[in-house]
């Protein structure tokens, strides 16, 4: 068969592979016959009322000296670890300000940071393929920087996320550019399962985030640059339980829903969307529009305690606190005061539900909270 011919069959194959998806996507578009939104309407729901007084930045943590990749709090909600392009790792004190921990990293390319639930070790993960555990209870060596306690080697491309496991801080999961995520036991520093892979039910592109349901921490959620979102059960590496179509771009970032039922996402294609892991269905698409028709990229989500809120970061620096029952923004933290000068990177709510922690490319994190009676659902 000729190079010729070879070609020709190939664009034939591939025009029908975009056909069939075209078609899927209209099939589930006839399936979904209504949204949370709509339905919310139509039981009289009104949105959350929001004054530019209400969520208001009360702290700028200011220590690094390059882009902000990611951050994390501790469960007691008192710390946050912020990991950044300057190569660094910075443990803050929350309540003011002060930096507890500034670690050097072996490696600068940095992506992810993680507190374990104890808060007594972070992990970090980057281009270096490895995961890398400090406790932050050792002594620091002659020249004054905290050793690396445990690697987590294996991976066989970046390493994009980490997230412990909900009470263990012997056991997480990390996401891949090798399309794979890895359950490792921390104490043994050995894989205990590869989920993707091999396996034909695994992502077929990068993954970039992960999410373990705090109701039942078997179960965890992958986004990926193949614009899915896929869960995961821990006892059964081999296949992924189901597979969430929608996006039409890479799928940066996924979070849980609080019942554990749901989760968020969200992607280079400027949406946020809510999914139920029972059904597999779409519950609810969150996009606003723009004029220059380029909407920005979401980069990191967060949810409310309730989850009547979703905070969600994007590239050109605005944050948009949505309102997840009408699918309105009730407000954009980018347009405040004090906002961020560079796309926002990373955000998490504190454990309490009492504060937002936002990350940007201006190199700093900022904590924002509920002015007066306010506090977030």
């Amino acid at each position: 068969m000729s190079v010729a011919e070879l070609k020709e069959r190939h664009m034939a194959a591939a025009e029908t592979v975009n056909s069939l998806k075209e078609r899927l996507k209209q099939k589930r578009l006839l399936l979904l016959d209504t949204d949370v939104a709509r339905y919310a309407r139509s039981q009289g729901q009104t949105r959350v009322s929001f004054g530019l007084t209400d969520l208001v930045c009360c702290r700028t943590l200011q220590g690094h000296t390059g882009k902000v990749y990611s951050m994390d709090w501790t469960p007691e909600k008192n710390r946050i670890v912020s990991a950044s392009q300057d190569g660094r790792l910075i443990v803050w004190n929350a309540l003011t300000s002060q930096k507890t921990h500034a670690i050097k990293l072996p490696c600068a390319w940095v992506m992810t940071c993680a507190f374990s639930p104890s808060g007594q070790s972070v992990a970090c993960g980057g281009l270096d393929s490895m995961c890398s555990i400090f406790n932050l209870n050792s002594q620091t060596d002659k020249d004054g920087n905290l050793p690396v306690s445990r690697v987590l080697s294996g991976h066989k491309g970046y390493v994009s996320s980490c997230q412990y496991v909900p009470d263990e801080d012997t056991h997480l999961i990390t996401a891949s550019g090798d399309q794979t995520c890895v359950l490792w036991d921390i104490t043994t520093g050995l894989r205990t399962s590869v989920f993707g892979g091999e396996f034909q039910s695994g992502h077929t592109a990068d993954v970039l985030s992960v999410s373990i349901n705090g109701s039942n921490s078997r179960m965890f959620i992958s986004g990926s640059c193949d614009s899915t979102a896929r869960l995961w059960d821990t006892r059964v590496a081999s296949r992924a339980v189901r597979t969430f179509h929608g996006h039409e771009g890479d799928v940066n970032t996924v979070k849980f829903f609080p019942d554990g039922h749901r989760f968020g996402s969200g992607s280079d294609d400027g949406t946020c969307r809510l999914f139920d892991i029972r059904t597999g269905h779409q519950l609810q698409e969150y996009n606003q529009q723009h004029d220059d028709n380029e909407a920005p990229h979401v980069t990191s989500i967060a949810f409310s305690t309730s989850g009547r809120l979703l905070f969600a970061g994007y590239t050109n620096g605005d944050c948009y606190v949505w309102d997840t029952l009408l699918a309105e923004v009730v407000l954009n933290l980018g347009k405040l005061q004090n906002s961020h000068d560079s796309r926002i990177s990373c955000l998490g709510l504190s454990a309490d539900g009492s504060a937002l922690c936002t990350g940007s490319w201006d190199s700093n994190l900022k904590i924002w909270a509920f002015g007066g009676h306010r506090r977030v659902h």
